[in-house]
């Protein structure tokens, strides 16, 4: 719990673009994505490297880790942000908000998350039990 406090304390000094930048760091990190170096040259010829599979995405720990500060219980219970679970908001309405954010509390993740990433966040929401 010592730890939670002092990452809280963290994210409270970083400004708005440092608070982003740690955002795409730590959601590259959680997907597994790392850039890969640049194809390399031969006698002025370029090889054309095989691209590694997409790394399978962990939602529910991408979602713990960028989205769990405020929507607590994975989504299931309000917490500083709406408890997600059973929302009756549109997808289209939650790829808006993931993209865009809303301030002053949520952030824009548009460029932290690719389609395909903001998709499987609002699969996930989908997913979850409405059980409280």
């Amino acid at each position: 719990m010592r730890w939670m406090g002092s990452r809280m304390n963290l994210l409270r000094l970083l400004s708005l673009a440092g608070l982003s930048a740690a955002i795409a760091l730590t959601a590259a990190s959680v997907l597994g994505q790392e850039k890969s170096p640049a194809p390399q040259q031969e006698q002025g010829k370029e090889q054309e490297q095989e691209k590694p599979p997409a790394p399978r995405m962990d939602v529910p720990r991408l979602f713990a880790t960028m989205c769990g500060w405020c929507h607590e219980g994975g989504g299931r219970k309000q917490g500083r942000g709406p408890k997600l679970a059973g929302t009756d908001k549109s997808d289209q309405f939650m790829v808006n908000r993931i993209k865009q954010g809303k301030p002053p509390g949520m952030p824009a993740y548009g460029r932290a998350f690719n389609d395909e990433q903001i998709q499987a966040i609002v699969s996930y929401i989908r997913s979850l039990p409405d059980t409280q």
